[in-house]
């Protein structure tokens, strides 16, 4: 049996990309791997928060090259770059795939361009990272990547189709992906979280009664912190899971087992009773 690997020189020499990471869940996983010696690259749009997040991820791994590249991952020379630049520093061995949007959205009160958005940002965004960083890594003698799905994917959120339709054609991507890159020794799993603290979710935890059902749907009673999600794709990237590919794991508390949330109240605030009594 091989040694166990001191935590802080895992992903010594080591480059990880994730997209998303200026904030949330993205930046919490870059502090992760970086935590543990990795060389990372965090992709997003607003490059002043992409500065204020590299400086975060350096207070944990300073002199660590931590880099970003500001852009739009549904852009294929973006991700392709950076893919590129990630790899210059140090050979590429992790990719993430978090860069996401949504929201409330019911289907008959849906503009076309609006679900043609959240399908460039969350599926072909994710499409683009498999393609370019899994080919990277297969070349550097394997590794693994990770997308970022959610409860959404595998259970109904009524009024939040087009979020939930890409959320799920992920799940499928990452198995499919996982089924064509193990010859090129590249692991592909996802992380389907729950609802986790972050500025996205404010809204949800902030309403009483759409917060206190996302409990009643959770055997465990509670909300998730990014550190939860950072932890697992962690653990499915690493080399203790080196057997693991093709796996979406649950990380919500159990509210996987239950029902989607009732955000009924948020449904009707925004677009009339119309939208959901017809």
């Amino acid at each position: 049996m091989s040694k166990p690997i001191e935590a802080e020189q895992k992903y010594a020499n080591q480059s990880v990309l994730i997209t998303g990471g200026g904030s949330g869940i993205g930046l919490a996983i870059a502090k992760r791997f970086a935590s543990m010696g990795a060389r990372t690259l965090i992709i997003g749009r607003s490059e002043s928060r992409l500065e204020q997040a590299v400086n975060e991820i350096e207070s944990v791994n300073p002199g660590g090259q931590h880099l970003f590249v500001a852009g739009d991952v549904s852009n294929e020379t973006v991700i392709k770059d950076a893919v590129a630049k990630a790899n210059g520093v140090a050979p590429l061995t992790v990719a993430v795939a978090n860069a996401g949007t949504g929201g409330l959205s019911p289907v008959i009160a849906t503009e076309a361009d609006h679900f043609d958005d959240i399908m460039r940002t969350n599926l072909r965004g994710t499409f683009l990272v498999f393609k370019h960083a899994g080919r990277a890594i297969a070349k550097t003698g394997g590794g693994a990547m990770c997308g970022i799905s959610s409860i959404a994917g595998t259970n109904t959120h009524r009024f939040m189709a087009p979020y939930c339709v890409s959320k799920a054609a992920i799940d499928m991507l990452i198995r499919n992906t996982a089924d064509e890159l193990g010859i090129g020794k590249v692991r592909v799993n996802g992380v389907n979280p729950g609802l986790v603290e972050t500025e996205l979710a404010s809204g949800l935890l902030s309403d009483e009664n759409v917060y206190n059902d996302y409990l009643d749907c959770m055997p465990i009673r509670r909300h998730g912190q990014v550190e939860d999600i950072a932890n697992a794709v962690e653990f499915l990237c690493s080399p203790e899971a080196t057997w693991i590919t093709g796996v979406n794991l649950a990380v919500d508390g159990g509210h996987h087992l239950r029902r989607g949330p009732n955000v009924e109240p948020f449904a009707r605030a925004l677009f009339g009773d119309e939208a959901v009594d017809l």
